[in-house]
């Protein structure tokens, strides 16, 4: 889901399920996850958004919840309802750093990125840069991202590949013909 969204792992922490239509298919970032535990306003309103979700993101989000329901029934008594969309084992926040090492983690040794340097904030540059590559308007970038300015989306965020550099050079190439020379 984070790769399809270009969440902040505080907010994919901080996300409810009353924040997620899984029919209309959108999810709406209200609230953060501090690393302190406690849930937050996001700082500035741009941060405050409502993102479409892809097919694959949706379908992610309803096999979770049915995983997450058994491990409500696993849990028993034991869960505090939090309405939280990624909880820890018994409901509650999870910690960042736990989530990391449980969760991330073995994702990335599945993928064989482990020790690569890869982060969980790393979803959200590859995020942005593949929007880039695909041609995304730059503003729409920055919506999505819930950037305040745009300047952050294409200083920070967006990464020029290969591939963009190729795309680039053939254009000007087809603006430019070797008979205008």
């Amino acid at each position: 889901m984070a790769i399809h969204t270009g969440l902040r792992r505080g907010e994919a922490l901080g996300l409810k399920w009353s924040d997620v239509d899984l029919e209309g298919g959108t999810l709406s970032v209200k609230r953060s996850l501090d690393v302190d535990g406690t849930l937050k306003t996001p700082k500035n309103a741009a941060s405050r958004r409502t993102l479409k979700l892809t097919p694959r993101a949706l379908e992610a989000l309803k096999t979770h919840r049915l995983r997450q329901n058994q491990e409500r029934l696993k849990a028993g008594s034991r869960w505090e309802d939090s309405n939280l969309v990624l909880p820890n084992t018994i409901g509650k926040p999870m910690n960042a750093g736990n989530f990391y090492r449980r969760e991330f983690q073995p994702l990335l040794e599945q993928a064989g990125l482990a020790g690569e340097g890869f982060t969980f904030h790393s979803l959200r540059h590859t995020f942005a840069t593949t929007l880039a590559a695909r041609n995304v308007n730059p503003a729409t970038a920055q919506k999505m991202l819930g950037h305040s300015d745009i300047r952050m989306t294409l200083a920070i965020y967006t990464h020029a590949t290969d591939e963009m550099q190729d795309a680039a050079t053939a254009a000007l190439e087809e603006t430019f013909p070797r008979s205008s020379c």
